[in-house]
C-alpha cells in the first residue's frame, strides 16, 4: 500500500492522534512504533514523506534516518520532545529536512507535512482520469466516458485500492487484508467482485484491459 505519510513514534497515543489527525485531512497516514515494525512496513508499503522521533524503544531515529539516505529521497521531518542545538543539527546534517519539536499543534504539523508533500511533489491527485475512466476520490463516484457507473462500497474500495498500486501485482492476501480486512475471505468472492467491477469498466469484460488476471496470485491494474 502507497501512504502519504509513515509516523515512526514509540508515544503511542501521541503516534495516534497525530496519524487520526493527518488522514482526517486527506493526508493518508500509518504509524509504526518501533524500528522493527518501521522496517516491516517498507517490506509492503511504501510512504511518501516520514515524520521519525530520534528516541525509539529499539533503535534510534538517527541510525533509521542515515539508512533511509543511503538509496532514498524521502523526505524526513524529525519530531521530537529533544530540544539541544545539537540535536537540530545531527538531525539536519545526516538528512533531515525539518526538526519540530514536541509538544507540537497538530494544525501547524499538517501545513509542514502538506508543504513538503507539495514541494517534492509527492501529494497524490484527487482523481484518476486517463481520458476513459475517471474516479473522484472526493465524492467516491466512478465514470466511464463521462458516464456515472454505480458500484458498491466494497466494489469501490477494490477498485481504488488497485489503482492506488497500479503496475504492480497486488496479490489476493492482500487484497482480503486490506480491503476486506478478513484473511478468511474466499477466493470465489473475490472473483465475483472483480468480474462486477470489469463489467462496469471494461469495454470487453472478457478481455479486459483494465483489471489483469495474475493466475493463482491476484490482480494488477493496467491502465496509465
Amino acid at each position: 500500500m502507497k501512504y502519504d505519510c509513515l509516523i515512526v513514534d514509540d508515544e503511542i497515543e501521541l503516534a495516534n492522534n497525530t496519524c487520526d489527525y493527518l488522514n482526517m485531512f486527506d493526508v493518508k497516514s500509518y504509524v509504526c512504533y518501533s524500528k522493527t515494525e518501521y522496517e516491516e512496513f517498507f517490506k509492503n508499503n511504501s510512504a511518501s514523506l516520514i515524520l521519525l522521533d530520534i528516541n525509539l524503544g529499539d533503535g534510534s531515529g538517527f541510525d533509521i534516518c542515515k539508512e533511509i539516505r543511503k538509496d532514498k529521497d524521502i523526505p524526513i521531518l524529525f519530531i521530537s520532545a529533544r530540544n539541544t542545538d545539537d540535536d537540530k543539527i545531527i538531525a539536519l546534517t545526516i538528512g533531515g529536512d525539518d526538526y519540530i519539536e514536541k509538544p507540537y499543534s497538530l494544525g501547524v504539523l499538517l501545513a509542514k507535512v502538506k508543504a513538503t508533500l507539495k514541494r517534492y511533489g509527492k501529494i497524490e491527485s484527487n482523481t484518476y482520469d486517463d481520458g476513459n475512466l475517471k474516479v473522484d476520490y472526493i465524492n467516491k463516484k466512478v465514470y466511464v466516458k463521462n458516464n456515472e457507473i454505480k458500484l458498491t462500497s466494497l466494489e469501490y474500495k477494490l477498485l481504488t485500492y488497485l489503482i492506488d498500486n497500479k503496475q504492480r501485482l497486488v496479490t489476493k492476501d492482500e487484497l482480503f487484508d486490506n480491503v476486506w480486512n478478513d484473511k478468511y475471505t474466499q477466493d470465489g468472492t473475490l472473483n465475483v467482485h472483480i468480474r462486477k467491477i470489469r463489467e462496469q469498466i471494461e469495454e470487453d469484460p472478457n478481455n479486459p484491459k483494465y483489471i489483469t488476471t495474475i493466475w493463482k496470485e491476484g490482480y494488477r491494474f493496467d491502465g496509465e
